[in-house]
């Protein structure tokens, strides 16, 4: 499978082994067409053109399927399957609903598609708008388009997002948006105070001159009940200090390796982003929340401010969140060769203030390290989130397709 860098065009060179669906989802799709054609021949065509690789590599854009089926002529069919992708108020309504239902985003996130959703997000029987270049004249879909929805349906059993994508948003923005949702619920809910946990910096522990340890005690006799972490509301999460566990043997992995860790430089700040950005779905999943309000709380910020820096880091590390936090005044030239060449690729005038060229929902920031971060905002909010890649052209920045 390829995934173009916009998120929004996805390429499956292969298709999970199969014809019948496994997921209700899966079989909600093949439904949709089968309710459609009522020609049991040309559905059981359709399934074994599907069942013998007759479908080539499918391509799924927002609105559409596209992919060759192999017929008995020399050159194979082009085959498309059209389904409405949603307006913007559309996903806003399923976005705050997703955003609001722990249980529904955690499905969502281990990739299966809540029932609550069924309603709102799979195609009904005249959704579906079949399009095939082969010679069948009689009503569609023909059994080259069969073949296609079947082969699609295998897909969406192992990966939901396929769907989403239809609908109009790709998985890495899809998510995106809803750490960022999400990320304002769990301010909503964050409590008025949170357990201050007693400690030493590690340094300061590590300085210190220990006694010998104790002579290792003998194996049990038989195995006993697993520990157990106290259930005491006022302490930290287990599966938070899973987390912090797993952070901490990698750290030690390092400094056995070169002697060097290489977290130690961060600030407290840094170093909670560092964490909180460890996953793309940091913050979505309710097992992952109560870790957010923990770092949020301990470095004075909102949990929003938490999310928006992960977003940040994973978009180009410190110097990224950098870019975020530390507004500067660079030299003029780098400003005064991006706004000509925006101009010139019809992205309109950006206004310059300090280190930010802004227009409309759009915004560059010019980072110390000298490349371009590329953000964006809701029309008429000042919320800027990070976005794409960071590059030295300001145009593949923003993602302009001739500079991609």
């Amino acid at each position: 499978m390829t995934t173009s860098r916009d998120d929004r065009r996805r390429t499956f060179d292969s298709v999970p082994p199969g014809t019948e669906p496994t997921s209700w989802w899966g079989r909600a799709w093949t439904a949709a067409l089968e309710e459609l054609s009522r020609d049991s021949g040309r559905l059981e065509r359709g399934l074994a053109y599907a069942a013998s690789g007759k479908v080539d590599a499918i391509t799924i854009t927002p609105g559409l399927l596209v992919a060759y089926v192999r017929g008995s002529r020399p050159r194979p069919y082009r085959t498309e399957l059209a389904l409405a992708p949603f307006g913007d108020e559309e996903w806003r309504d399923l976005l705050d609903s997703l955003a609001a239902d722990p249980a529904c985003l955690a499905a969502l996130v281990e990739r299966e598609i809540p029932r609550s959703l069924a309603d709102r997000i799979l195609p009904g029987p005249g959704d579906l708008l079949p399009r095939c270049s082969c010679p069948d004249g009689g009503r569609p879909p023909c059994k080259h388009v069969t073949a296609l929805c079947y082969r699609t349906a295998r897909l969406l059993d192992q990966d939901p997002f396929v769907l989403l994508l239809l609908r109009g948003r790709g998985e890495r923005e899809l998510l995106e948006e809803l750490t960022r949702r999400n990320a304002a619920h769990a301010a909503r809910e964050r409590p008025d105070t949170a357990p201050d946990f007693p400690g030493v910096p590690a340094r300061t522990a590590l300085a210190r001159v220990l006694a010998p340890l104790p002579a290792p005690s003998g194996p049990p006799a038989a195995p006993g009940t697993p520990p157990a972490y106290p259930a005491d509301p006022a302490g930290p999460d287990p599966l938070a200090l899973d987390q912090l566990a797993t952070d901490a043997a990698a750290r030690a992995l390092a400094l056995l390796d070169t002697g060097e860790d290489p977290y130690a430089a961060l600030t407290l700040w840094q170093d909670a982003v560092r964490l909180a950005s460890a996953h793309p779905t940091s913050g979505l999943t309710a097992t992952a929340r109560r870790l957010y309000r923990d770092l949020a709380h301990a470095t004075g910020r909102t949990t929003t401010d938490l999310a928006r820096a992960a977003a940040a880091w994973r978009q180009g590390g410190p110097a990224g969140l950098a870019a975020l936090d530390d507004p500067w005044d660079p030299p003029a030239g780098p400003f005064d060769r991006a706004r000509p060449a925006l101009l010139a690729a019809g992205q309109g005038p950006f206004r310059p203030h300090r280190n930010r060229l802004t227009s409309a929902t759009r915004q560059l920031r010019l980072g110390r390290d000298g490349l371009w971060y590329a953000y964006e905002s809701r029309p008429s909010a000042d919320d800027w989130w990070p976005t794409g890649r960071p590059s030295a052209d300001p145009l593949h920045a923003l993602g302009h397709p001739d500079r991609a």
